[in-house]
């Protein structure tokens, strides 16, 4: 019986066959039921072979009729999908000329300028806190070509691609600030760098101070925005910005700088100086950097795990931290904070 078992499982599959496979069917179907109600006979052998010849023929028809159909279906082999992954816009060997994109007026002198970079899915690839070179051609007095070259900090986030910002101010004497600001969309204008300032990425310092002035916020800003993102799992470093302005009206950034001094208030404090306060109930500091101040505010030369930023006009940066020397190297720590005992070890110029 194990046979007929076998037999009848085979059958059932040609159920959806062409009628001469179900003729076929009904035939073996009787042979396989008479030999299963009667005793063997003599010659018995000769009847199995016949069955499984039969069954034999059952399964050719049934593989031809749905041979095409199993061809067909085999399974397309899956082709292995590689993500392209764009390369850092910037070569700190040549420069590139961009194009730009956008221009948004932040106040009466300082704009913000988006450049597109070369691909769309590009970032810029600068480290935190870097610069960039730009330049511009002029023609010198002996009819040679010469150029005019600056660096600015990019203010766009560090995971932004297709584009690079830069918020500059323009100055009545600065030769870059005032050709960038006469820029029209569509125009260009040649960068360089990445060119590496403080590493904050390999550093461990938990306590920061931050003396800025006008658009010397910006390196200020890449440090800020790299400790306070939401992809940052550094949850200890405190800082302290005191960011020095003429007017309510110079200050950059200020809805973004609240926003973190909200946000994480045990971590991040901002102290607004104002030289000329436009408003009677201006709430900030008046006047200048003040021995004081630095001393109220800001990690003492004692503290532990510590260091003071200072970014602004040079006459500013003298005053506080020395001058930096004439390689644009930092130079010797002198001026106020020399005088408050800071040394080379925990003040940093940009």
């Amino acid at each position: 019986m194990r046979f007929a078992t076998s037999a009848f499982t085979a059958i059932r599959a040609t159920s959806a066959a062409s009628p001469a496979a179900r003729f076929a069917q009904r035939q073996t179907l009787g042979s396989v039921r008479a030999y299963s109600a009667q005793a063997p006979k003599k010659g018995g052998n000769g009847l199995v072979l016949l069955t499984l010849a039969g069954l034999g023929a059952l399964g050719g028809v049934y593989y031809n009729q749905n041979k095409a159909t199993l061809k067909t279906s085999a399974v397309a082999p899956v082709e292995k999908v590689v993500e392209k992954v764009a390369e850092p816009a910037f070569d700190s060997k040549s420069f590139l000329s961009l194009k730009l994109e956008n221009i948004e007026k932040i106040n009466h002198n300082t704009s913000l300028f988006r450049f597109a970079l070369p691909e769309a899915e590009q970032h810029a690839g600068l480290p935190v806190a870097s610069c960039v070179i730009t330049r511009y051609p002029i023609t010198k007095k002996d009819g040679s070509t010469g150029y005019v070259i600056r660096p600015y900090t990019p203010t766009s986030p560090e995971e932004a691609r297709g584009y690079v910002d830069f918020i500059v101010k323009s100055y009545p004497d600065g030769k870059m600030s005032k050709h960038i600001h006469n820029l029209k969309v569509g125009e260009t204008l040649d960068v360089k760098g990445p060119i590496p300032k403080y590493n904050w990425e390999g550093s461990t310092i938990q306590n920061v101070g931050m003396i800025a002035g006008g658009t010397g916020i910006t390196p200020m800003l890449q440090i800020i925005r790299k400790v306070f993102s939401d992809k940052s799992t550094d949850d200890k470093t405190k800082v302290t910005l005191v960011f020095a302005n003429q007017t309510e009206d110079d200050i950059l950034l200020k809805d973004e700088l609240d926003k973190y001094a909200a946000q994480y208030p045990n971590r991040f404090k901002v102290v607004y100086v104002l030289d000329k306060p436009q408003q009677a109930n201006w709430e900030g500091v008046k006047g200048f950097v003040t021995p004081e101040l630095i001393k109220e505010h800001l990690p003492t030369p004692e503290t532990e795990s510590s260091i003071v930023f200072v970014c602004g006009p040079d006459p500013m940066v003298a005053a506080l931290a020395g001058p930096k020397a004439k390689d644009k190297s930092q130079g010797e720590v002198s001026g106020v904070l020399k005088a408050l005992g800071y040394g080379s070890e925990n003040v940093y110029k940009f």
